[in-house]
């Protein structure tokens, strides 16, 4: 069993039988009273958001039924995504809406984690750090670095991202799957 300081980003808990991941979390001590934690949830299989307020330490939470695998990326149809397990190569699909961001960085035949509630495939996890490839840069402008200038850059899934003035068209670069942010450039 979790306390509600074991609320964490990115801890996985079971609440009205759903699997829950805390996105945010915010913990606050009251002047006589207990302590509260202000989180917000992502329900793993609907990927609603929702805001819930947890009151004093005697709330006590169930780690979810969470189990991770290997998984092919293989295509998209219209809102819904087909993975292949890499084990036992059955294919299933995924809602966009419960992938969220990750929609952005899939690349057909990409491998990902998948993550199984009581034995379904309920969503992914994509590795922190990814390589794109720049499909389209804008022009660096001359003389504008009074500050650390940036400037938009497509990749091979369509994401624009701020990237530094030096990034041109067919560069690899490392791309932040958390914030969609460019790390570095790949030689």
């Amino acid at each position: 069993m979790l306390d509600i300081t074991d609320l964490k980003t990115g801890v996985i808990i079971e609440l009205d039988n759903a699997p829950y991941e805390v996105v945010r979390y915010q913990h606050a001590k009251l002047g006589r009273g207990g302590a509260i934690m202000r989180t917000t949830l992502r329900n793993l299989i609907t990927g609603a958001n929702v805001e819930r307020t947890f009151r004093g330490d005697n709330e006590k939470f169930a780690p979810a039924d969470i189990a991770r695998g290997k998984a092919q990326y293989l295509y998209q149809n219209a809102d819904e995504y087909t993975f292949m397990d890499s084990k036992t190569f059955d294919q299933f699909n995924i809602k966009g809406s419960i992938l969220g961001q990750n929609t952005n960085f899939l690349v057909e035949g990409q491998e990902v984690d998948l993550i199984y509630f009581n034995g379904n495939p309920i969503s992914i996890q994509l590795p922190l750090k990814m390589k794109f490839k720049v499909t389209q840069a804008d022009p660096a402008v001359k003389g504008d670095t009074v500050t650390n200038p940036s400037k938009n850059a497509a990749i091979e899934t369509g994401l624009t991202l701020k990237v530094p003035m030096f990034v041109k068209e067919g560069d690899t670069i490392l791309v932040d799957t958390r914030d969609s942010s460019y790390i570095e450039r790949i030689n």
